[in-house]
């Protein structure tokens, strides 16, 4: 297992695929200069739209998609592994998944992963959001190589499922993926201590590329792109909510040497749950 570099793209996508597309790319070639071999963007990369309608008539099927064919003609001119941390894609049913795509050097696509976890909350400053009254969920956590490590997929919301990253860790995933377009009251609150605390738990690297700034359909994502080592250090942060890349070295034998000094992913026990109903069997989590 070899020594890489890692660079997170954070971007303030607008309403329109096509605009944000050229943001892309001169993104990611900048990523690809400063040696990034494998390089993430956010979640909704290609457009954040609140209007329905609008949604509507600005996705399009993957094979037709402007931001999936530009990135896959990026992996390809520059010989990355380039992570479209995810867009809006029309499926063959009518209905919308929050696709993360992941291109290899040759421009092949190498996986997919459709978000599994819906962003259906009420804040308290006023926001709601119903994630689910737009995109389908996916079902399935997904693993894939690159540059001599495993790569665990999940999108933004799914940070706050632990379970999710456990699984993928126990899958051999040594560097964990968190491509976000969180608020800005949920990412002052909360988006440092998770993102460390998955890499914690699960011996990974934890790169997390995202959305910040005042975006065109008005809503205000928080931004701090993040990558963090398997012991829970910060190695990199964009530290505002400005477009910016960041970059940093992922070296997989320091997540062998993490989970070798706690070995939780080795010790923990299926217990069951003593209280009221049924007793379901949970695994055991790190203390």
């Amino acid at each position: 297992m070899g020594v890489f570099k890692a660079a997170a793209i954070q971007m303030r996508s607008g309403e329109s695929p096509e605009r944000n597309a050229v943001d892309l790319e001169w993104l990611v070639r900048e990523a690809a200069g400063q040696g990034a071999t494998y390089i993430q963007t956010p979640e909704m990369t290609g457009a954040l739209i609140r209007d329905r309608q609008a949604r509507a008539a600005s996705f399009t099927s993957e094979d037709k998609d402007v931001v999936v064919a530009t990135a896959r003609r990026l992996a390809k001119e520059l010989g990355v592994f380039l992570h479209i941390g995810s867009t809006a894609i029309a499926r063959a049913d009518g209905k919308l998944a929050n696709r993360a795509l992941l291109f290899g050097p040759d421009g092949a696509t190498l996986a997919t992963y459709d978000k599994i976890h819906m962003f259906d909350v009420d804040l308290d400053n006023g926001e709601s959001w119903r994630e689910s009254s737009a995109y389908e969920p996916g079902t399935e956590a997904v693993v894939a190589e690159i540059e001599g490590a495993k790569l665990g997929f999940a999108v933004c919301y799914d940070l706050r499922f632990p379970q999710l990253f456990r699984a993928e860790a126990l899958a051999g995933a040594d560097v964990l993926s968190v491509p976000a377009a969180f608020t800005r009251q949920t990412g002052e609150a909360h988006w440092h201590v998770l993102l460390r605390a998955r890499a914690i738990e699960n011996g990974a690297y934890v790169v997390a590329a995202a959305q910040g700034g005042l975006h065109e359909d008005g809503r205000e994502t928080y931004g701090h792109s993040l990558i963090v080592d398997p012991w829970g250090r910060i190695i990199a942060e964009a530290a505002h909510d400005e477009p910016a890349v960041i970059v940093a070295e992922i070296d997989p034998a320091q997540s062998l040497a993490a989970r070798k000094k706690i070995p939780n992913l080795k010790n923990a026990r299926d217990f069951a749950v003593n209280g009221s109903g049924e007793a379901p069997r949970l695994r055991g989590a790190a203390s």
